[in-house]
């Protein structure tokens, strides 16, 4: 029961850093959300909206920073 707390313990954390981050992103102007190739579709009485090159862009960065943070604590 005590590992089920701290996993959601950090995961709180987790989630509510990445919160801030998309937040501060708005904050600066980031057009996440609004980028070419992000699929949006509006027609009378129906919206679809699918942000696939932000989804992607979003995809390499945590990539990138988790690996990093990986080989950081392997050592």
């Amino acid at each position: 029961m005590e590992n089920i707390g701290r996993f959601l313990m950090v995961g709180g954390i987790v989630l509510f850093l990445l919160g801030g981050a998309v937040f501060l992103a708005a904050k600066f102007g980031l057009p996440l959300g609004r980028l070419p190739g992000d699929i949006r579709i509006e027609r009378e009485g129906f919206s679809f909206y699918f942000p696939l090159t932000s989804s992607i862009l979003v995809s390499v960065v945590l990539t990138i920073v988790l690996n990093l943070v990986a080989r950081i604590l392997k050592k």
